[in-house]
C-alpha cells in the first residue's frame, strides 16, 4: 500500500468513510435508497483490478467477498451487485450494492435511475453501529 493514497474528490464528496480494512477503505455511498458500499484499495495510480499486484488482488477478493457476505446477512437482500466501472471516477473503486426485488430500480442497474436520497446523520450512525463491530470481529480473526 502506498503512503500517498488519497481518496478521489468525488468519492469524498459522495460518501462517508466507514473503516479501513487491511487493503481497502470502506465507504458508504450517501444514497439511502440502497445499502450501497464502496471498497477503494489504498493504492495509488490504479484504475482496474488487474493493475494491482497479485497479493493485493487476492486481498481485494477476500475483502470484497467478506463484505458481500456480511451485507447480505445484515440487509437480507435478494441479490448482491458488485461492479467496478470507473468511467466517471477513474480511481479503482468497487461498488457493493444490496438489491431487493422491491427497490425502485429493480431489475435495472441503479446508476442514473433516480436522484440520490441522502442519509441523515442518525441513519449513518445506525449503519456504523450495525456493521463496524462485525467487520472488526472478522478482520481481527485473520
Amino acid at each position: 500500500m502506498s503512503e500517498q493514497f488519497k481518496l478521489a474528490e468525488q468519492l469524498e464528496n459522495d460518501c462517508y468513510v466507514l473503516a479501513d480494512l487491511p487493503l481497502c477503505q470502506l465507504l458508504l455511498c450517501n444514497d439511502s435508497a440502497y445499502p450501497w458500499f464502496i471498497l477503494v484499495p489504498r493504492v495509488t495510480d490504479v484504475q482496474d483490478i488487474y493493475q494491482l499486484d497479485w497479493q493485493d488482488q487476492q486481498q481485494f477478493l477476500n475483502e470484497s467477498s467478506m463484505l458481500s457476505e456480511l451485507l447480505m446477512q445484515e440487509f437480507a437482500g435478494d441479490k448482491m451487485n458488485v461492479a467496478a466501472l470507473g468511467n466517471v471516477v477513474p480511481q479503482l473503486h468497487v461498488h457493493h450494492v444490496v438489491r431487493f426485488k422491491t427497490d425502485v430500480s429493480w431489475p435495472k442497474p441503479i446508476w442514473g435511475q433516480q436522484a440520490l436520497t441522502p442519509y441523515t446523520v442518525e441513519q449513518v450512525e445506525v449503519i456504523k453501529s450495525r456493521l463496524l463491530p462485525k467487520l472488526s470481529a472478522i478482520t481481527e480473526q485473520k
